[in-house]
């Protein structure tokens, strides 16, 4: 089953657009689009010496395993995690069954301005999802299932 839809670069542009808008208003380092096999998709901000990939596969991870402790915990759902350092703190919420918003940001700038204006931010990345989705229901991708040691699949031209 695809996890991811078909994302045209209009698609990315406007899930870039709602990204930058976030990051500008809560002061965020970097803003990450991630499938929940971990899968970069997209990101806004300054990412420094990041390892942006590195980041989305261990913080999608650590959400799965919340969601598990919810269940062991008989909650049927918790909807985010977040990590608070001395210097940086993370937060990772869902988007839809298939995607997260991983946010990376100054503790300074503190989590509840983070988490407001996710609200607003995961509905405008749900939709523009949806909407790629909608347009071919059958399509898409599934990262997990992808032999990216052989690009060949990936990069093929559709015959004429």
């Amino acid at each position: 089953m695809a996890t991811l839809p078909q994302l045209l670069a209009d698609d990315i542009r406007k899930l870039d657009e709602t990204l930058q808008d976030y990051v500008t208003r809560t002061d965020a380092s970097v803003a990450l689009i991630i499938d929940k096999g971990g899968f970069l998709i997209t990101h806004q901000g300054e990412a420094g010496d990041l390892d942006l990939t590195t980041l989305g596969a261990l913080a999608s991870g650590a959400f799965l395993a919340s969601q598990s402790i919810a269940g062991l915990v008989n909650e049927n759902d918790f909807s985010h995690t977040s990590l608070q350092g001395a210097q940086f703190s993370l937060y990772t919420t869902n988007i839809d069954e298939q995607c997260l918003l991983l946010v990376v940001f100054p503790s300074k700038t503190g989590l509840g301005v983070v988490k407001y204006y996710s609200v607003a931010t995961v509905a405008r990345l749900a939709r523009d999802l949806a909407i790629a989705r909608e347009r071919d229901p059958e399509g898409g991708l599934d990262l997990s299932e992808m032999n990216l040691a052989n690009p060949e699949e990936i990069f093929r031209k559709k015959a004429g």
